[in-house]
Formats: structure tokens, C-alpha cells, sequence
């Protein structure tokens, strides 16, 4: 790893956790093409607490308010919506890490699209994170767990979800976000027993510390861009671009095999 490869990794983590295009599917897509690895474990889960530092700024106020009366309903639904996560995350645990060989990558980025174009579609529902009904953050639950896979964005999805159900869109993106803490705390977590068991060889500090700012800043700018997106109702860019893609990947997958076997 060098100094280009650490920025270049922060930068895909943080814009494509919280842009509506994958930042799974991206990163295999980089180690895929490019032969662009994603280094140390180490450095992985430091890039995924650089992307949780981002909501942490965005949302600090939202945060601060659920730390200072944490028994309330927004975290009872944020819990909630976990539980359908957890369930698809365990009862699919191989199917999922053998995805990440980007076998369904192309799939992932389409489904993605297609999420993308019915988000645009659907007018703006009237629920609020008040008014929500646990039916509803368990669908956005399912939607998170779906995610999981390359190419499907848990951001795209998750908003989608909540859309779906009748959410207005703009109190969907801010359950998604809030939503990515566990999320992200959670895959933190599960990754710490193959931390302690490998330790910290062969770990370059400052790229950690490169790669955890640039996936901080873009991470920052991704949910502010992402807010005034969904306002003016502006995603089907993202939308083209996954079609595009993804049918780039399938051609490779079914016929050509390039860049995947």
C-alpha cells in the first residue's frame, strides 16, 4: 500500500457508503479490475470509523438527543430494524462472503438501479420517525440485510425501504443514516475477533490515518449531497450509472471474462 491507494480507498468508503451506489461492490470492483486490494483488516475497520465520524458531524444534534434519552421510540425502531439484518446476515453468512468474489456484483449494481428508479418515482410519503410503525423499520431492516451483498447500496436501499412504506423521503435518508451506526459499530465488532487473533503487523499508521480522513471528509460531503439529492428528487444520475455498470459487469461475468472468471 502507498499513499495513493489509502486515499483512494477513504474516498470510495465514504462517498459510496452514503452515495446510492455501493461501496462493497466498489471496492471489489476496484480489487476486480484494478487488482486494487483493500489492505489490512486493520485498516478496513478504520475506514469504516472514519465513514461513522462523518454521521456522527451530520447528524451530531439527532445523536446527542438519543444519547441524552436514549428510551424512546426512534431508537426502538432503530433497534428494530436491525433484528431482520442480523437474522438474513446469519442465516446467509456464506452466501454472503462468497459473494464478495463479485460473482453477483453486476446483479447487485442493477438491482440497485432499479431501486434508484422506483425511489424516484414514488412521491413523498407523509410518516415521520415519530409516526413510523415497526412494520416499517423492519422492512427497512430486511432492505439493510438484502444490502449486504455487492452492489446493493445500504443507503440506496434502506431509503428505498422506508419510501416504500410511506416515509417522507427526506426522514427516510435521516433513518438510513442514523441507521448506519449500528450497522457499521455492528461489522466492527463481528471483525474484531480475526483483529485480535492477527494483530496489527504489517500496518502502516500514517496510511491508516490517510485513509481515515479521506473516508471522514468524503463521508461528510456523501451525506450532505445525498439530503440535497432526495429534496430535488435528482437520483436517477445514480440510477443511469448503475444500469450502465452493472450490464458492463454481466457482459464481462457471462461472456468475456475480463476481469471476472
Amino acid at each position: 500500500m502507498n499513499v495513493f491507494i489509502a486515499l483512494l480507498l477513504g474516498l470510495v468508503q465514504g462517498l459510496c457508503e452514503f452515495l446510492p451506489i455501493s461501496s462493497s461492490g466498489h471496492l471489489v470492483l476496484l480489487h476486480n479490475v484494478f487488482g486494487i486490494e483493500e489492505g489490512a483488516l486493520f485498516f478496513s475497520i478504520m475506514l469504516h470509523i472514519g465513514t461513522l465520524l462523518a454521521v456522527f458531524a451530520v447528524y451530531r444534534e439527532q445523536i446527542w438527543a438519543l444519547i441524552k434519552k436514549p428510551l424512546q421510540k426512534k431508537t426502538g425502531m432503530l433497534l428494530a430494524a436491525l433484528v431482520p439484518t442480523v437474522i438474513l446476515a446469519v442465516m446467509f453468512r456464506d452466501f454472503f462472503e462468497s459473494s464478495y468474489s463479485g460473482k453477483y456484483l453486476g446483479a447487485g449494481f442493477v438491482l440497485t438501479a432499479c431501486l434508484l428508479l422506483l425511489l424516484q418515482r414514488l412521491s413523498s410519503g407523509k410518516k415521520t420517525l415519530k409516526t413510523m410503525a415497526l412494520q416499517d423499520a423492519l422492512l427497512i431492516g430486511l432492505f439493510q440485510g438484502v444490502a449486504i451483498l455487492p452492489g446493493v447500496s445500504r443507503s440506496g436501499a434502506t431509503i428505498a425501504g422506508g419510501a416504500i412504506m410511506g416515509l417522507e423521503k427526506n426522514e427516510a435518508a435521516e433513518f438510513s443514516f442514523l441507521l448506519s451506526i449500528p450497522a457499521i459499530l455492528g461489522s466492527v465488532v463481528f471483525e474484531l475477533p480475526e483483529l485480535a487473533e492477527g494483530g496489527l503487523k504489517q500496518v502502516d499508521l500514517l496510511y491508516v490515518l490517510i485513509g481515515m480522513a479521506a473516508a471522514a471528509a468524503s463521508g461528510y460531503f456523501a451525506i450532505r449531497f445525498m439530503l440535497r439529492i432526495i429534496k430535488h428528487k435528482k437520483l436517477w444520475p445514480f440510477s443511469v450509472y448503475l444500469s450502465v455498470l452493472g450490464m458492463l459487469v454481466l457482459l464481462d461475468q457471462l461472456w468475456f471474462h475480463i476481469f471476472f472468471a
